[in-house]
Formats: structure tokens, sequence, C-alpha cells
């Protein structure tokens, strides 16, 4: 078993699948680690939508005017959503459950991608949010955080040099300026 540390040097976002589909398990196993993830006060604000219909996930690849085409190409995809009203950190709470299951992919040896909704817009102008509820019929109620991509990755990425990490960012008991 690999260290957690050797994990998060290998994981990438990953942007182009192959058409391989996913082993039910995989699945069971990503979605079990979204519903680990730990939440502010154990509120759990969080709900997942996912989306494996090929007219769907095309749907969706144009809920933002760019940084969509790997929904487009994954295999599945999981919608990040949550009611603000259970809790007032449900966007770190939504925020901590897609980097679970991004990791969680990860480790299967599959890739992930986080695709920003809240916040963005359409060519049109008109909300991401807003056309993913509509798409997948989510209640207005709910913020869309996120589309996590899933699938078999068709590219190959380099693991994390250790070397290039920017420790001049990591300040010891007081800030510390920088030279930037």
């Amino acid at each position: 078993m690999e260290s957690f540390h050797d994990l998060l040097i290998r994981r990438h976002s990953i942007r182009r699948y192959t058409s391989q589909p996913l082993d039910p398990e995989d699945v069971k196993t990503i979605l079990e680690a979204a519903l680990l993830a730990p939440t502010s006060k154990s509120a759990r604000p969080w709900q997942f939508v996912v989306v494996e219909q090929r007219e769907d996930l095309e749907r969706l690849d144009a809920c933002k005017s760019f940084g969509t085409k790997p929904i487009e190409a994954c295999t599945m995809a999981v919608v990040v959503c949550a009611d603000a009203e259970k809790s007032d950190m449900y966007i770190e709470d939504m925020s901590i459950a897609a980097a679970y299951m991004q990791l969680q992919a990860t480790a299967l040896g599959l890739g992930a991608c986080w695709i920003q909704v809240r916040s963005r817009f359409a060519a049109d102008g008109e909300s991401a949010e807003t056309i993913v509820r509509e798409i997948l019929g989510i209640p207005d109620n709910m913020v869309v955080e996120c589309i996590v991509t899933l699938g078999h990755p068709d590219e190959e990425r380099r693991p994390v040099d250790p070397s290039k990490l920017l420790w001049e960012k990591v300040h010891i008991d007081r800030w510390r300026a920088s030279e930037e």
C-alpha cells in the first residue's frame, strides 16, 4: 500500500479519459470517500448527483464558457452540491468531499478533475449553477459547487517533484516577508 504522501505526489487533474467503463466497486469506493469526508459540526449538508448518461454529460459540458472538456470525455461525473441552510461551512464541506473523491480515484488508478461551477458562467452569461440544476433537476435551494469528472486516464502525468515545492510560502511563528 502506498503512503498518503506518495498518493499526494502522484495526484494530478486528469482531463482526458478512455472510454473504458468504471468498475461498480470503484464507483462505490469513490462515493464512500465523499460520504466519509468530515463536515463542520457533522452537518453533512452535501448531496451528490452521479451522472453517467452520455447525453447529460454532453449537456453539462456547456455549463461554462471554458474549462469543461473533461466532462465531455469522462466516463462518469459527480455533481457536488449542498443545502446552505444546513451549515454555514457548506462550501468547505463540499470542497473536502470533492477532494476526497479525487484522492480516492487516484488511489484506485483512476483519473479525476474538479470542474468549478459555483460563481462561474456560460458563454451567454447564464449562471453555470442554474444550467446544472436545470439539466439534473437539482432543487433551487442547493448550491452547486463543482463537477468531479472520473474515468480511466488517457494521459500520463509525471509525479510532482517535491524539490519544486514553494517552501517560501510557509511561515513559522510569524509572517515573514518574501521577495516576490
